[in-house]
């Protein structure tokens, strides 16, 4: 495992050249190369499961009906949770030592936190700012992506 973070830590620092190195620090550069590749490989898996697996078809579990693309979002979000957790701690964050169990509860709390920050964000910049509903998403984005990273770097990841 150890292997493979540190040839993806290499292949990214292999980038981090200017103008990034002089905008961003090194371990700022790597989370966002890690998110970004993170939330492209959440958007393969969930048009995959949403086309092939679940097939746009409802699900029905006993009295539950589930829309498909709601079982695509239940199907994918494990996966792409633990690859998150996995390039943060190993890749993103790799100088903490605390435990892995420690850490992925820290990291479930910060990835709900920021759950909830989506949904308080996109309500208050479209409802109450009366901002477009894609500007008001990209606003949410930065104030959430900020917040993951202060989480992360402060909170979930940090050295003893």
């Amino acid at each position: 495992m150890m292997q493979i973070a540190s040839k993806i830590r290499s292949a990214i620092d292999f980038f981090y050249i200017k103008p990034f190195s002089q905008l961003l620090s090194q371990q700022i550069f790597r989370y966002a190369v890690c998110g970004g590749a993170n939330m492209v490989m959440d958007l393969v898996w969930y048009f995959l499961i949403y086309h092939f697996v679940v097939a746009k078809q409802f699900i029905y579990v006993c009295d539950l009906v589930i829309s498909p693309h709601v079982a695509a979002l239940l199907i994918v979000f494990p996966i792409t949770f633990l690859t998150g957790f996995w390039l943060n701690r190993y890749v993103v964050f790799q100088a903490s030592q605390y435990s892995g169990v420690k850490q992925i509860f820290k990291y479930a709390l910060t990835v709900l936190g920021s759950l909830l920050l989506n949904y308080v964000c996109i309500k208050f910049f479209v409802e109450v700012c009366a901002i477009w509903p894609t500007p008001a998403k990209a606003l949410t984005t930065l104030v959430c992506v900020a917040y993951s990273y202060l989480l992360g770097r402060y909170f979930t990841f940090t050295v003893r």
